[in-house]
């Protein structure tokens, strides 16, 4: 979600504080969240040389029709596919079509899924083929960036603290942060408060109580920040089209602690690359 969309998100949609979730709403999104990640690990053998961006998204509708669910992104704000399919040097939100992917790509798939009113919304990369050891960096150091984020989730800590640990572990790695995307706050709303900057200062912004739900979701470059939107008023890239990478998770803030909806099943959520 863009910053301006979330300032643009209709009171009558999105929270005017943020939600405080029951027990019973934790099992809620612990079942989306994981047909969300159910979602991604069947795709995981298909992601190969050749296989179009079309088909993947086709297959991925098909696994959520089938399970009883319906794709959050289709028909939203005028979407017309299931996932967001982001290669290379596309940050964000690339639209699934005809193209296939070549040797050495590497990808972003985003899928959110609606289960009994709940979402599961996550992403996560894919390389396909022999991928190059700087792009096999930017994967560790994203995914990296994202444990270290979850890891500061407890009741009493705030959003910065969650910024901070995403920005300065990069920063060393001397790659970037995107800025104009952001998490979210998730639930029986798409996209709702809080937003979750993924950068900022320690001890800044909303404290976190348990109760509260909302994705966590880096994009990382390999090189500046920068991003600009392409005329389909989708597809995010680079700048300077260098490689750009994404990982997400819905999680729930607990008592002691953090729960993530959308660990993979099958112990894909960082798939393998070559």
């Amino acid at each position: 979600m863009t910053m301006a969309q979330a300032a643009e998100l209709s009171p009558t949609v999105r929270s005017a504080g943020v939600k405080i979730h029951s027990t019973e709403d934790f099992a809620g999104m612990r079942a989306a969240g994981r047909l969300a990640a159910e979602c991604l690990d069947m795709l995981t053998p298909h992601m190969v040389a050749g296989a179009s961006t079309e088909r993947l998204d086709d297959l991925a509708r098909e696994f959520i029709l089938d399970n009883g669910a319906l794709p959050a992104c289709l028909g939203y704000r005028g979407y017309t596919k299931t996932t967001c399919i982001s290669p290379n040097h596309v940050v964000c939100h690339g639209i699934p079509g005809p193209k296939a992917l070549k040797d050495g790509d590497i990808a972003n798939i985003d899928v959110t899924v609606i289960l009994e009113g709940w979402h599961g919304d996550t992403s996560r990369m894919y390389g396909i083929g022999e991928v190059a050891p700087r792009a096999k960096r930017l994967l560790e150091v994203t995914y990296e960036s994202l444990a270290r984020g979850l890891a500061t989730i407890k009741p009493g800590a705030t959003l910065g603290d969650i910024g901070h640990a995403i920005q300065s572990y990069v920063e060393a790695q001397r790659c970037s942060v995107v800025r104009d995307f952001c998490g979210h706050g998730v639930g029986r709303v798409f996209h709702d408060s809080p937003n979750v900057l993924h950068y900022g200062r320690r001890g800044e912004g909303a404290r976190l109580q348990a109760g509260m739900f909302f994705t966590v979701e880096p994009m990382v470059n390999l090189g500046k920040s920068a991003v600009k939107v392409l005329s389909d008023g989708w597809t995010a890239v680079t700048r300077d089209k260098s490689l750009s990478a994404q990982c997400e998770h819905s999680v729930g803030v607990t008592e002691t602690g953090v729960e993530i909806f959308t660990v993979s099943p099958a112990g894909l959520f960082q798939p393998p690359v070559s």
